[in-house]
């Protein structure tokens, strides 16, 4: 690291001062450096929601492929989400004319007439039953989004109900003329059954596509079926796959969320297609486990990121948390580690980050407790974990002067926030503790339309100060704390908005949320001593960093900026006094000192120029500019479509001349330094 003095002057052209008025100068001191930024601040929460694994990140096309509805003569498999006031329902929110409605009953239409197909529950191939169909009739699939020229790959498991030969037609059908359609013919043999894979390749782009099934010559059963883009990346959207790696986040958090506190991870381990369907214990729509704990590690090793698993404490137990540990973790000798060598997976996983449950201070949790229980429950449970794995690094449940006037008598009496109780009896069992800020039109709050830019430029920052600083005032000092400062993990973090345009919570983001996610990475930056992580939430679709369509994903505005900090901040923050508002301005040195990076958040609507005067120490060559705008605050990006907000780079900047901040953007400069 350098110690010599950076004398930075800075004027603030554009933005309220008047010419005559004293240029403000800031001054960086690169000896006044503050706690190293953690890389994990660049961290992401993906969860069992909306279309976040299924839809998202999951490429398999069919909605309910093990067949959890009933498929019934009555075909009506969506409902729209609509707006409710009063509520605090999570899932308020705009869902009429969606492409994305929530699934509610069976998405699979009989062919032929009603008796044709019938729900048998005896030998069910997975899950409470079985689709028998008798010969000539079938089953369809609507709303299937295919392109022109790519294979779908996919597989039926079934097998005849008698002793003679079935065949089962499968058709993949984009259009209305007889040419409009591939088809293969599968023939199951007598016994038991049997899984036959097809290929089918789509001539058209819709995404109004159907896959039809059709059984011929004896009565079948039905196991399970899969459909898949052949340029799938073992089960996982290649086009998402791209984006996240992009994207470049440290550590991912999964499975939740309020819905790990329904969530029994044996139901995702195993046979693909012999797990059980369930309906998500939390939000709307079947969890198909089909993305479990090893699809989940698999992921994390495809895009290069550390994995961290949340437990569940919420309907869950010890034994259950201590157990997926050692599933995980623990050595092929182990109950649950040889399940996991069956499984394919000889060596342990080596999870190092693990959560000790999900907000269990909220009475819409699954397993909602008093404070008081729960202090027990939490060291129950991380006891367990540590008792098979004692290197596990641990987070607890915490949210900062939260008090369940409601809920818990007892809390209320004593007056103590749920994170100051969990850090009074629980510090000992954990080694960071959790907190979530959400800011923008939030579902469970009145709506009061859209803030100026500024002020919603402003909205996580200050929610993130706000945090940082409740924790120093209770936690310094503590007898009960032994001089300990309990790290904070922000594992959920984002602007969180009602209008829900690409399913479940799948609220779009502008070039405004963009602008505001920066100013909270300045806050992070600036809280870098207290905040060692935060996970942006959820990575996709669902108040997501990317969206996708049924063909294509593009990366949001707020994705932009994560990436771009993420590929070209600092690590080494410099403190700045002043305060210059209503620009962000955060600066810091590169890990090797070699270089220094200033990013500039300009939410008006004027144009500014930073001189930059250097003293002491001299550029070492041009400097690069990276800079996010758009042509105004509303503008978006949208998948398959060209995009209206991106990253521009700027290389060979003469590194003398001002430091320009286009009105409504972000700029993030790096100069190399002698």
């Amino acid at each position: 690291m350098r110690t010599t003095s950076l004398l930075l002057s800075i004027l603030l052209l554009g933005t309220g001062l008047r010419a005559s008025e004293p240029t403000p100068a800031m001054q960086l001191d690169t000896s006044a450096t503050t706690a190293p930024i953690n890389p994990y601040i660049y961290g992401q929460f993906i969860e069992h929601l909306g279309r976040c694994i299924y839809g998202g990140i999951w490429a398999e096309m069919l909605e309910d492929r093990k067949f959890y509805f009933p498929i019934t003569e009555k075909f009506e498999p969506y409902r729209e989400l609509t707006p409710t006031a009063g509520t605090s329902d999570f899932n308020v929110g705009n869902l009429q004319q969606s492409d994305y409605p929530a699934l509610v009953a069976s998405p699979w239409e009989i062919i032929g007439t009603p008796a044709g197909v019938t729900m048998q529950t005896k030998d069910a191939f997975v899950g409470d039953h079985t689709p028998r169909i008798q010969a000539g009739h079938g089953i369809r699939h609507h709303k299937l989004g295919v392109v022109a020229g790519l294979d779908y790959v996919g597989y039926v498991w079934a097998r005849p109900t008698g002793d003679r030969a079935t065949s089962i037609e499968v058709c993949l059908i984009w259009g209305n003329s007889p040419d409009e359609r591939a088809t293969q013919q599968l023939t199951f043999a007598p016994g038991d059954y049997s899984r036959q894979p097809f290929t089918l390749r789509s001539q058209g782009r819709t995404d109004a596509a159907r896959l039809e099934l059709h059984v011929q010559q004896a009565d079948a059963l039905l196991g399970t079926v899969s459909l898949m883009p052949a340029d799938n990346v073992r089960g996982m959207r290649r086009d998402t796959l791209a984006l996240l790696k992009q994207l470049n986040g440290t550590i991912y958090r999964w499975p939740g969320g309020n819905f790990v506190s329904g969530y029994d991870w044996r139901d995702g381990i195993g046979d693909r297609d012999r797990r059980p369907p369930r309906g998500n214990p939390a939000w709307t729509g079947i969890e198909h486990n089909d993305f479990g704990t090893d699809e989940f590690i698999d992921f994390c090793r495809e895009i290069g990121t550390e994995p961290m698993i949340a437990a569940n404490t919420g309907f869950g137990d010890a034994y259950s948390a201590a157990q997926w540990v050692e599933y995980v973790n623990g050595p092929s000798t182990s109950l649950a580690g040889g399940w996991r060598t069956r499984n394919g997976h000889q060596t342990p996983y080596s999870v190092k980050h693990w959560c000790v449950g999900n907000e269990m201070f909220g009475p819409w949790q699954l397993g909602f407790m008093q404070l008081h229980q729960y202090a027990l429950k939490h060291n129950l449970v991380a006891k367990a974990m540590h008792a098979v794995d004692p290197s596990l690094v641990l987070v607890g449940v915490g949210s900062i002067g939260k008090i369940n006037k409601d809920n818990d008598p007892e809390q209320a009496k004593r007056g103590l926030g749920w994170s100051e109780g969990m850090l009074l009896a629980c510090a000992d069992r954990m080694d960071l503790i959790s907190e979530h800020v959400y800011a923008g039109r939030l579902p469970w709050e009145a709506d009061t339309g859209r803030a100026t830019l500024e002020t919603h430029v402003g909205l996580l920052r200050t929610a993130i100060r706000n945090v940082a600083e409740q924790h120093r005032a209770f936690q310094t000092g503590r007898p009960e704390l032994k001089g300990r400062i309990v790290p904070i993990a922000m594992d959920e973090w984002n602007y969180w908005h009602r209008e829900y345009t690409f399913g479940e919570l799948g609220c779009a983001y502008d070039l405004a949320d963009a602008l505001g996610i920066a100013a909270a990475l300045h806050e992070y930056f600036r809280q870098s001593d207290i905040i060692q992580m935060a996970h942006y939430a959820q990575t996709v679709n669902v108040i997501g960093a990317i969206k996708t369509s049924k063909t294509a994903a593009e990366m949001e505005t707020t994705g932009l900026v994560l990436q771009m900090y993420r590929a070209h901040f600092g690590q080494t923050p410099i403190k700045i006094a002043q305060d210059f508002a209503p620009l962000d301005v955060a600066a810091a040195l590169t890990a090797d000192g070699k270089a220094l990076t200033v990013a500039i958040v300009n939410p008006t609507e004027k144009n500014v120029a930073l001189p930059l005067a250097l003293t002491g120490i001299q550029p070492a060559g041009p400097a690069s500019r990276w800079l996010i705008g758009g042509p105004d605050e509303r503008a978006a990006n949208i998948p398959g479509q060209p995009r209206r907000v991106d990253i521009v780079q700027a290389d060979g900047l003469d590194a003398a001349l001002p430091l320009e901040a286009p009105a409504r953007s972000c700029a993030l400069y790096r100069i190399p330094l002698r």
